[in-house]
């Protein structure tokens, strides 16, 4: 960067976000982005605009989604290359880009082009190969000549009636045995009620969880349903949705007769009992373990589509009125003359750039993980692994795993090279190591993107005055807040993401990846300070200095304070945790940026403006965690003391936190920054959309 600190000009465009976002050698999954940013700027924002969200009914309008979807790729976005995809590799990562642009205009619309996916999702990672063969393929859209029906498909997982999301792990569909003659395969009689099923006006197929009714069968399952199998396949009624009226979603009832071939995954008799090879459990987590990624990316969508409305807004605030002219700055800036306005609205930029950060990180992730995954499982099943043999066999890896990162953090010319390289080839180091990754990133992503994310949302509707909760309100803000209280129940409300953050972040190699982490961003500190690279580090520090304290200590009536029932202590350090991942993020997409976008033909001669914003961003971006994590560990730490308040480790903790404090220099002035850049930033006369 030069001297002279420059911001901005534009908001980021295609170009930046393809280097930030790791996709600019990536044709397939670029004209995927623009197909669906077509079906959502074009026919979505159309539809919301004439009001369909204003019916629970499936019209004739919305059913346009369906077409439109299978035109543009969205549909064959889903599906594998032998079964009619157009992405070979990273589909987890063009998934979230596809709902990225569709929920930048409309959740609901997003829904519904996702959802057959997730109920294609049991039978992609546990389905047998005829399965697989058959459902995709099925769901391949049309190609030239073929006259066929395109199938859709819903995922039934849990019925709580009256209740919805509740609880992944109550299952009361129940499956028996219909028929069973000698030497013929075994027909099931499958019950299930279903609640809040999306897709189930047009479902031809459901991928539905069932609990075992019958002693001859062993376990839970999930069994795929067809519309034309015996018995009722009732769609039932709209459900009442005050939100994502773009997503048909209704109150199924189940009764069918199905051959026991539809166990998803497959079955073995073993002593007159019909054994799945999988529970609806191994399946939902093989599933939820990616797709609750995407629902986080539609609230970042959300966030950042706010930005552009927001500005336009303050500053016509003014204009029209009597004595405002043209040229004056109540006519140019409108409310962005107010420090207040440009500061607010730099707190929901910020969010959303970090949102997107680690929504978009973890599908990588995911993508890389899966091939690696997928033969780590094979090799389990060859050797007949699992359960506690499967834990004793990963210890030496995890072990490998957390030498290969403390080498890794060692200056290159002095490590042991030699060992780095065997440590990174072995794939037992490398499934350790990633999932480890994943378990703690996928529903952090999902906690703080829809959770505080929503919040933030709030924040930019009411930015928009009375104009925030009208019909018409540019970039629809209103609706895409209330959809985002619909999207943090999605695939589990918060409490369940921080259940499982507050296991899995107490793997030791996670622990060893934080440890690097901090390392590295210690060093990124020195030579760029103005990043904010130093706060997330203090603030990593502190963090890991926390959980270990509460790993060791009880409160004064003699409780352990990280028991696994402590979720008035563990779930803070879950939310803490969250935090910090999505500043970390953010910080490495713009490093990201700053190593190649100066080389980029479009990018390159903007470069140090699109820089200095975004590193403001990011510096405030981390004061705001620091924040939250600061806060957190001085509840924590002082929360759970007796009455006089002693504690012998107080001293320790003081350092660390006044280290944190101190690690915020200059992120206010990083504020001041990217709010004055927001009112200088230039935007186009009307929205793009609706069109």
């Amino acid at each position: 960067m030069s001297d002279t600190h420059q911001t901005m000009k534009m908001l980021p465009g295609d170009e930046i976000r393809q280097i930030m976002w790791r996709y600019a050698d990536r044709y397939d999954i670029q004209m995927a982005v623009m197909g669906s940013r077509s079906v959502a700027r074009g026919l979505i924002a159309r539809l919301v605009a004439n009001g369909e969200r204003n019916t629970h009914e499936w019209t004739e309008g919305k059913n346009e989604l369906y077409k439109a979807f299978d035109e543009s790729g969205i549909t064959a976005a889903g599906l594998e290359m032998e079964f009619g995809g157009i992405i070979e590799g990273p589909r987890n990562f063009a998934l979230g880009l596809v709902a990225f642009e569709l929920a930048w205009v409309d959740g609901g619309a997003t829904t519904t082009s996702l959802i057959n996916n997730l109920a294609l999702g049991p039978i992609v990672e546990k389905g047998t190969p005829e399965q697989r063969e058959k459902y995709m393929s099925a769901c391949r859209p049309l190609q030239p000549g073929e006259n066929r029906k395109v199938w859709r498909g819903a995922f039934a997982l849990t019925e709580p009636l009256p209740y919805v999301g509740v609880d992944t792990g109550v299952v009361s569909g129940r499956v028996r045995v219909a028929e069973w003659q000698d030497g013929q395969e075994p027909m099931l009689q499958v019950e299930k009620r279903g609640r809040f099923l999306t897709n189930m006006a047009v479902a031809n197929f459901v991928t539905a969880a069932v609990d075992s009714g019958d002693p001859r069968i062993k376990s839970s399952c999930m069994v795929i349903l067809e519309d034309t199998d015996e018995g009722i396949f009732d769609r039932g009624s709209p459900t009442l949705k005050m939100v994502h009226q773009l997503s048909n979603t209704q109150d199924p009832i189940f009764n069918l007769k199905v051959p026991a071939s539809r166990i998803v995954g497959g079955y073995t008799v073993k002593d007159g009992m019909i054994v799945p090879n999988f529970t609806h459990s191994e399946i939902i987590e093989a599933v939820f373990a990616r797709t609750r990624v995407t629902v986080g990316l539609m609230s970042a969508a959300k966030l950042l589509s706010a930005v552009e409305p927001v500005i336009r807004y303050q500053r016509g605030r003014f204009r029209g009125a009597a004595g405002i002219e043209p040229g004056t700055p109540r006519y140019d800036l409108g409310l962005q003359m107010k420090e207040d306005a440009l500061q607010r609205l730099a707190d929901v930029w910020a969010t959303g750039e970090a949102a997107a950060a680690l929504g978009f990180e973890t599908t990588r992730l995911f993508d890389a993980f899966t091939p690696v995954e997928h033969q780590m499982q094979k090799t389990f099943a060859d050797q007949g692994v699992s359960g506690r043999a499967l834990m004793k066999v990963l210890r030496k890896p995890q072990a490998d795993a957390v030498e290969l990162l403390g080498l890794l953090s060692q200056p290159e010319d002095s490590r042991d090279n030699v060992r780095v390289a065997a440590l990174q080839s072995d794939p037992m180091v490398q499934y350790v190591w990633q999932s480890a990754l994943c378990n703690v990133l996928c529903p952090a992503t999902k906690l703080w993107t829809t959770g505080y994310g929503a919040n933030v949302m709030r924040e930019a509707v009411s930015l928009m005055g009375g104009y925030g909760i009208t019909e018409d309100c540019p970039g629809f803000l209103f609706q895409k807040w209330t959809d985002m209280q619909l999207e943090a129940t999605y695939e589990g409300p918060e409490v369940v993401q921080r259940r499982q953050i507050s296991v899995t972040m107490n793997n030791e190699v996670f622990l060893a990846q934080v440890k690097a982490w901090s390392g590295e961003l210690k060093i990124l500190a020195e030579k760029q300070p103005q990043t904010g690279a130093a706060t997330i580090a203090a603030a990593f520090d502190l963090w890991l200095w926390m959980r270990d304290y509460i790993s060791s200590h009880k409160d004064a009536e003699g409780r352990p304070l990280a028991q696994n029932t402590r979720h008035g202590v563990l779930f803070p350090m879950a939310d803490a945790i969250s935090w910090l991942l999505a500043a970390r993020s953010l910080l490495a997409d713009v490093g990201e940026l700053a190593a190649k976008g100066p080389e980029h033909p479009v990018v390159g001669a903007e470069i140090d403006g699109y820089l200095g914003t975004f590193y403001d961003l990011c510096h405030l971006q981390a004061a705001r965690a620091a924040g939250e994590v600061g806060r957190i560990s001085a509840e924590l730490f002082y929360g759970y003391v007796d009455a006089a308040g002693q504690n012998g480790q107080a001293e320790e903790f003081q350092r660390m936190q006044s280290a944190l404090n101190a690690s915020m220099a200059g992120a206010r002035l990083a504020k001041d920054r990217a709010a004055k850049a927001l009112s200088q930033i230039m935007i186009p006369e009307a929205l793009d959309y609706p069109q």
